[in-house]
This record gives structure tokens, sequence and C-alpha cells, in this order.
């Protein structure tokens, strides 16, 4: 699919994310007025308003008492306070232009490389629904300096106060990425329409389970080695320091795992084991999408196969956490609302891991099928191309039947 044609869906669908998230962090005036504490409650109004701050472009009480705070000097003047507040909002400027900026080129390369067609809707929607995600955390991250400067305690502990406010706002980013994914799929629908053909590509089934398996190899290392809780308790304390960049492990552990866990210690064996599936959903996840990946692409090159698995492990953390909101036995007590204040979680670390597993796949991928092509008895049996209809052939990154080498504008 040509650029011009992808570029269309990838920026309808990035200029409505962020509107949908200016739009929601508007909102954070409304959940203060007494009618509607008295509709959704004082508690449930407050893990909203929680959610929304991160997108509201109105300074949070910490960001006002700062300004209060830091307008007196040591002789007793006055100090202009405004520029803790035009700190604040030239931070939120960034971080709506970096969501455009990091949703765009990402949309674009799944659009182009997965189009919408012959079948790759559900996934096209679902990769750049996990896109969505991860540009809306990125701009939370690259836009959290200005933020921590504004509440005037940018030289305490600056690395964990970045940790700390680069998962803000995921909770009300899932919803406003779907969306978005939504009405870039629709328009990606609208402009492949004369495209020309997209079939699937034709990979064997023996090369695309060993680059699935691979690729979920390096994200078991975070979600299963990193994230046991004495292995992550001594990455976090590793590093030590004072000043400006105090305690660096608080920023390794957002970006690095996964998940937690730790033994069945004080619980039933059965009990634990029912929580860790959660945890196995995750790499089933990750693998059924990579061994996939390759057919669907149109050429399994290694920044889509990275931006897939970015993706995937992005949706294979959101199951994984529904499936905790399941099994959690709290719903009853605390209210949807409590109960989805994990979601989104762990995107920092999906897209750590989730880059390294798609260019290992995709390294993998091509090294097997090159063994294949170099072995005509392994060629001819157990390739797959259920979108081209070729049976029997292999061909690589090429659109199944048709032996042509690619066009440029694919």
């Amino acid at each position: 699919m040509e650029y011009r044609r992808a570029a269309i869906p990838a920026l309808v669908g990035g200029l409505l994310l962020t509107a949908l998230l200016w739009w929601a962090g508007a909102s954070t005036q409304a959940l203060r007025l007494p009618g509607t504490i008295d509709v959704l409650g004082g508690m449930a109004a407050a893990q909203l308003e929680h959610w929304l701050t991160p997108w509201s472009y109105d300074p949070p009480p910490s960001v006002r008492i700062g300004a209060e705070t830091f307008g007196v000097g040591e002789d007793g003047a006055a100090i202009d306070n405004s520029r803790y507040l035009s700190l604040y909002t030239t931070g939120m400027q960034i971080r709506f232009v970096a969501v455009l900026l990091f949703f765009v080129p990402g949309a674009l390369l799944l659009v182009r490389r997965l189009p919408p067609v012959n079948g790759r809707v559900p996934a096209t929607l679902l990769a750049v629904w996990g896109w969505g995600m991860v540009a809306g955390t990125l701009a939370v991250a690259v836009s959290a300096p200005w933020l921590i400067a504004a509440n005037g305690r940018g030289s305490y502990r600056f690395l964990p106060q970045l940790a700390g406010m680069a998962s803000g706002g995921r909770q009300i980013l899932v919803f406003a990425a779907f969306v978005a994914a939504v009405v870039a799929v629709l328009a990606a629908r609208v402009t492949a329409k004369g495209a020309g053909p997209l079939p699937r590509a034709a990979v064997p089934v023996a090369a695309a389970r060993l680059a699935a398996t691979v690729g979920t190899a390096v994200i078991a290392v975070s979600l299963v080695v990193l994230s046991y809780q004495p292995v992550a308790a001594a990455l976090q304390t590793a590093f030590t320091g004072t000043g400006l960049f105090a305690e660096p492990g608080d920023l390794l552990r957002q970006w690095l795992l996964l998940g937690s866990w730790a033994g069945p210690a004080g619980t039933p064996v059965g009990d634990w084991f029912l929580y860790r599936l959660a945890d196995a959903l995750v790499l089933a996840v990750v693998w059924w999408a990579l061994r996939w990946l390759p057919v669907l692409l149109t050429r399994a090159t290694v920044p889509a196969m990275a931006a897939g698995a970015v993706c995937a492990t992005v949706l294979g953390l959101l199951v994984s956490q529904l499936a905790q909101m399941a099994l959690s036995d709290g719903g009853m007590r605390w209210g949807l609302v409590q109960l989805s204040a994990g979601i989104g979680g762990g995107v920092p670390a999906a897209l750590t891991f989730g880059l390294l597993a798609g260019a290992a796949a995709a390294v993998t991928l091509r090294v097997a099928k090159d063994r294949a092509g170099a072995d005509p008895g392994a060629a001819g049996s157990g390739a797959t191309d259920p979108g081209a209809g070729a049976s029997g052939a292999d061909v690589a990154g090429g659109p199944g039947p048709d032996l042509r080498p690619p066009s440029p504008k694919d």
C-alpha cells in the first residue's frame, strides 16, 4: 500500500486521538460539580478525575500550591510565579503535539504493511489500537520534565518523578485509542480501494512458528524473569545516588517490567496458579500474534515486525489485566471504576521488549526462510498462504502466486 494512501488514515486517527484526549482532559471540571458527585459517588468521581488530570490544561493543586510557595523570595519580595503555570501549559502543549507525532508514523507503517483488506481488518484494528496506547504513553513521558519543573521540585528525585508521571493517564488512553483505531481503519478501508492486489504473503509454517517462539522468549525474559519480585527488587535497588538523578531503579522498573509476581507463599497453590494464568495469557497472545503476523503483512520487514510485536505485547497485557479484573473478588466491594485502575499499565516495558522481540522474530524468520529455500525438499512442504491460496510454494516476502519482485510502492 502506497504511503499516500496510508498517510490519510494515520493522520485522521492521530488527530482524532489528540482531540479525544483533549476533550477528556477538559471534562475534569465537570467531575467537581455536585450533581456529578451525586450520580457517580465521591470515590468514583475522584478516581475519574485522577485519570483525566494528566490530560487537563487546568493546573492540578500541586502546581498551584507550588506556584504560591515559590511566589515569595527569601527577602520577602514577591516573585512572578506565573512562570510555573506557563511551564505547565508548555508541557501540556508538548504532550498533545507529541501524541500526534508519535501516533502518525507508527500507524502509517502498520496501515501500509497491514492494510485492512483480505481478512486483515481485525488485525489492523488491534494493531492500531495498541499503537495508540504506545503513542499516548510516549507523549506523557517526553512531556513529563516540563510538568515536573512546574511543580517547583524538578531537582528532587527527578527520575522517580518521571517514572510516576510516565504511567499517568493510561486508563482514558485505552478507550480513546480504541475509538481512534476504529476511525483510522474505516478510513484505511476507503483509501485502500483501487490500491491494487494486497494479498497475504507465503511463509513456511516451521519458520513462522520458530520466529514466534524466539520473539515470545524475549517477552518472557521480562514477564517471567525480571518481573519476579526478588529480581525486580534487586534491579530497583541496585542503583543508588543523590541529587537530580537519584534512584534510577524506579525508572528502570517502569521501562523493563511487564508485571510483578512471587511464589505461592501464604496463598493456596490453586489460587496462585489461577493468577499466573493471566500472565500466561500475555505469552499466548504474543506467540499467536507473531505466528500470524508474517503471513498477514505484505512484507515482513524488521520495522513492521517490531511495531507489530509491540502492539501484540500491549494487547497481551490488556487481556491479562482484564483477566485479573475478572478473577478479583473485590469487584462488588470496590466498583468497576476502582477495579479498572490497573488497566493499560506496562506499556513502556511492552515497547522496550516488544521492539526487541519483533526484531528477533524478523531475523529468525529470514534465516529460517533462507534455509528452507536452500533445501528444495523443505521448501515444498509446510508452506502456508491462507490469503493467496498458494500451495506448496514459499515466496519470501512476495504476494503469493505473483513471482515478480515487489514494487517500490508496496
